[in-house]
């Protein structure tokens, strides 16, 4: 699913003198429907790896292979289909639409893929569903709790049913009794869906 050969990432120094290299000689192999974890302390890298894996940024250097598709070599058009067809994405900061209501924004990523309203609403409430949050599907987020937000962010994720979840730090912003749970329901779900994820 995912081929990192000799990965670098750097980026310029203020005032354009030199470079920060973040990542060095990064180099794994992931194959489908694995789950995998990242560790290290913060500031080592972990987030600017999901980046370039998620299609976000580019490697300064080395080879990245999703899918079978050399990402490096993809245009801007290509890299944004890529992530809107085989990537979800759960961050920590769980980046819910305010306006929207939980099925909104679980049914963003289709609208972005022009699937009718019907068919949109059908699809996120089967995901929240899956979730357990069907029961919240017309609150928005400010009416929900932390736990409740990113189970709707997971449900964003997945609604594509990517062949790729990125979950960059998605336990960070919680307590620690919710933290617990949801780390139970993101295997879950992991199991549930057969796509491979990385956190």
């Amino acid at each position: 699913m995912i081929v990192m050969e000799n990965v670098c990432k750097s980026y310029p120094k203020s005032g354009g003198r030199g470079a920060i290299r973040v990542l060095d000689g990064v180099s794994f192999h992931i194959h489908p429907r694995e789950y995998a974890a990242f560790i290290g302390p913060s500031g080592s890298g972990k987030s600017t790896l999901l980046n370039l894996i998620g299609c976000l940024d580019l490697p300064t250097s080395g080879r990245y292979a999703l899918d079978g598709v050399e990402v490096p070599s993809l245009g801007v058009r290509a890299l944004s289909a890529l992530r809107r067809d085989k990537i979800g994405f759960v961050f920590q900061g769980f980046q819910l639409l305010q306006k929207l209501t939980a099925w909104e924004n679980v049914a963003f990523p289709l609208l972005l893929k022009g699937v009718e309203e019907p068919r949109r609403r059908e699809a996120a409430m089967e995901t929240l569903r899956r979730v357990g949050m069907a029961d919240r599907a017309e609150h928005r987020p400010c009416q929900l709790s932390g736990g409740q937000q990113q189970r709707i962010a997971i449900a964003r994720a997945i609604v594509n049913e990517p062949k790729l979840l990125l979950l960059d730090e998605p336990l960070g912003a919680l307590d620690a009794f919710t933290r617990m749970n949801m780390q139970d329901e993101i295997l879950r779900i992991w199991k549930e869906t057969g796509m491979t994820a990385i956190m």
